[in-house]
């Protein structure tokens, strides 16, 4: 352990946003230079699983589709901070948060009709309240009683929708609230009013019940009336009843009130489940319901077959890729985790819906963070490969610690200077798609030998490398991917049972994307609509982006119009066991450019119908090749250009997406568990009180590490930390 005044040595493990969040955290200037943190990457660059490079024509290739969802305070507000400490430089652009991100309010969802035809769902969401990040807190407390009341309120402005979509005009309910005394006896009597002689076969009568529910479930009640469900329970049951039988009347002939229909439907099976199951009480919040799978909760508690496999609800399950093993059979989601995500989602989101970046997220996101760290002092070793963590001998009456980390040094730098990995494109910094062969020893035979870096069947090639315990560091952040750490941290799993638990229960799975340039814009494909995120359509991609607004950040002098990002969950070649090796990645490459060839010719047509030949077929001349763009370039033909585009399989064990599924959330290793005494850890897979795979989580995981080494930031700066 350090002595007085020496600062304490902090080895972060990988380069992902949870590991980068927690050396931000412990080099805040407050703490006074206490922690002395180097940061330890394979490759030549940062970022996990939101790792961007540039590639040709300087275009951005990433690892599927990224967006940030307007509820992710805490990401945002680490990126508003490390913009504003970023060094002026009045030749940089996109040196600003705003200038860095922006607003994509429109969202689609897709759903197969009974005639066989897709049939799309466009929703324009309009601005939240501020813009994430904002000190406040978002839209009111997070409770349960909370989310309840919000969602018995946007039941009732539904059913005012549907109401003027049948009405056609027709004057709607009154806006005004019932004036309700919140005693059982005014309750009670209230519901029975309004359930006697059937007087809610109106749509008057159903606005009114919504409008009484809301306060029923609403932050004025107390506890004596919502202590005993009977009221509201029987307020759902007749609503839902009366709603289905009022409007079953129209719904198969008006899109628009089936797709109201599915929604009230949802929430009024949501009411019901946190009725029964008495969620506002229990101390678990909504964990108390992660046994259960999403819909499978939602059946439980009244939601019918056609809301629950609607387009509404195929696009929760892909935005999160929730299908155990790769199986798109297997839809698996814990109900808690997804309804937690749906509440912060629709309720809390501040400035938009969902937020894009403006060039690569390794440009918008991992650049930025490099940049700051570096200003603090913080060292960056690339090209180090973790293959083992040694632990302490078994003692009674002692928590073990880690006593070693063994890498493998891939590279080496010229002159034992430092790896510089940045490179500029129309004054960004970037990270290239590739390393910098000439900074490193036999840097030639390396590029020959198409050395990656950054794959996991990639063996030592410079030399190892063994970091000690009180010799070169007193304390670990491991922040690789869950799917790494059997791997890497064999001990650990050996010597812990909770860790062996936890890699035996959190699953991960592989994913698929590929990127298009196209010739033309997407209004000249066919496609009628603003640019949209859209989930919900068919395999092998059930996931598409307009990313049109990056080509100014790229290099294509005019030949590309468009950007069109496609991803999805794939099927797991390792859910039976096996690991991953080089052939076994070169196959999957193999099956997602052929996935994506044929979702090109037999499916595209229904997003972008001038994009096809009138006998079928994908129109392949529409592609901008980079190579064939140049003077004396070769073009490619037929689906053969497709090999000008850029498609991924992400199957390395970092790479992976992390799952929640049902029964498994339990098992997460929390960033406080501390169960070796000098070890923390971070990344989405662990305990951070949202528990799903994404950005939001990655930032809180590495708050939670930073505070499990230094005491900062306190707990209730994490915001939704302590969530129902």
């Amino acid at each position: 352990m350090p002595q007085a005044n020496e600062p304490i040595r902090v080895a972060v493990v990988g380069g992902g946003c949870a590991a980068l969040t927690t050396a931000y955290e412990l080099t805040r200037p407050e703490h006074e230079g206490r922690y002395d943190v180097t940061v330890y990457q394979m490759g030549w660059r940062l970022g996990g699983k939101g790792a961007s490079g540039r590639g040709p024509a300087d275009r951005i290739e990433e690892h599927g589709l990224h967006l940030w969802l307007g509820f992710y305070e805490n990401a945002f507000r680490l990126m508003r901070e490390c913009y504003a400490e970023l060094e002026p430089d009045e030749a940089r652009r996109l040196a600003r948060w705003d200038e860095a991100f922006s607003p994509a309010p429109d969202v689609a969802v897709v759903d197969r009709g009974d005639d066989g035809e897709w049939d799309f769902w466009l929703a324009h969401f309009p601005a939240g309240r501020g813009v994430p990040g904002d000190p406040t807190q978002p839209l009111g407390p997070m409770t349960v009683v909370g989310y309840m009341s919000r969602c018995a309120a946007l039941v009732r402005e539904l059913i005012r929708s549907a109401y003027a979509v049948e009405a056609k005009g027709d004057a709607a309910p009154s806006d005004s609230p019932r004036d309700l005394s919140p005693t059982v006896e005014a309750v009670s009597a209230a519901v029975d009013r309004l359930l006697r002689y059937g007087q809610l076969a109106t749509f008057a009568a159903l606005f009114e019940a919504s409008d009484l529910l809301g306060q029923v479930l609403g932050y004025s009640v107390p506890p004596a009336v919502r202590s005993h469900p009977s009221s509201p329970l029987r307020l759902i049951d007749a609503i839902a009843t009366q709603a289905r039988e009022r409007l079953q009347q129209v719904v198969d002939r008006d899109d628009d009130l089936r797709r109201i229909w599915v929604v009230v439907d949802l929430i009024l099976a949501i009411l019901r489940g946190a009725t029964v199951h008495g969620l506002a009480f229990d101390p678990r919040g909504f964990d108390a319901i992660n046994e259960y799978d999403w819909r499978e909760w939602l059946r439980m508690h009244g939601a019918s077959e056609q809301s629950v496999n609607s387009g509404f609800m195929n696009g929760i399950y892909d935005l999160v890729f929730a299908f155990e093993g790769g199986d798109v059979s297997r839809p698996r989601l814990a109900a808690g985790v997804a309804l937690r995500g749906a509440v912060r989602m629709f309720f809390t989101y501040r400035g938009a819906f969902f937020w894009r970046m403006n060039a690569g997220m390794g440009d918008i996101v991992f650049t930025p963070l490099y940049e700051v760290l570096k200003q603090r002092g913080v060292r960056f070793e690339f090209f180090h490969r973790l293959v083992d963590m040694e632990v302490s001998p078994r003692r009674a009456r002692e928590t073990p610690h880690v006593r070693a980390l063994h890498f493998d040094v891939q590279a080496k730098v010229k002159g034992g200077k430092e790896y510089q990995p940045l490179v500029d494109v129309h004054d960004v910094p970037c990270w290239p798609s590739a390393p910098d062969f000439g900074q490193l020893v036999r840097g030639r035979q390396l590029e020959k030998e198409g050395r990656a870096f950054e794959g996991h069947w990639e063996q030592r090639k410079a030399g190892s490398r063994t970091l000690e315990v009180g010799v070169d560091y007193d304390f670990v952040v491991l922040g690789v991917s869950v799917g790494a750490v059997p791997y890497v941290a064999g001990e650990l799993i050996d010597r812990e049972p909770r860790w062996r638990e936890m890699v035996e229960h959190v699953k991960t799975v592989p994913t698929q994307a590929f990127q298009l340039w196209l010739r033309r814009d997407m209004s000249h494909l066919g496609w009628s609509h603003p640019p949209v995120n859209l989930s919900g359509f068919v395999q092998p991609f059930d996931t598409w982006a307009d990313m049109e607004h990056l080509l100014p950040e790229e290099s294509w002098n005019g030949s590309a119009r468009a950007i069109a990002y496609f991803c999805s969950v794939l099927p797991d070649p390792t859910a039976n066991g096996g690991e991953v090796t080089k052939t076994l990645y070169d196959r999957q490459r193999r099956v997602v450019r052929d996935n994506a060839v044929r979702f090109l010719n037999e499916e595209v047509g229904t997003l972008w119908p001038k994009a096809v030949r009138p006998r079928g077929g994908f129109r392949w001349d529409l592609l901008a090749d980079p190579a064939g763009d140049e003077e004396g370039g070769r073009k490619r033909s037929g689906k053969a250009s497709f090999e000008t585009q850029f498609w991924t399989a992400n199957v390395n064990p970092s790479d992976r997406y992390v799952l929640s599924l049902p029964g498994s959330i339990r098992y997460r290793v929390s960033p406080l568990d501390m169960h070796f005494d000098n070890l923390t850890v971070a990344g989405d897979w662990t305990a951070t009180g949202l528990d799903s795979g994404c950005i939001e989580s990655a930032v809180m995981s590495g708050l939670l590490a930073a505070h499990a080494l230094s005491g900062s930031p306190a707990l209730e700066q994490i915001v939704g930390y302590d969530h129902p």
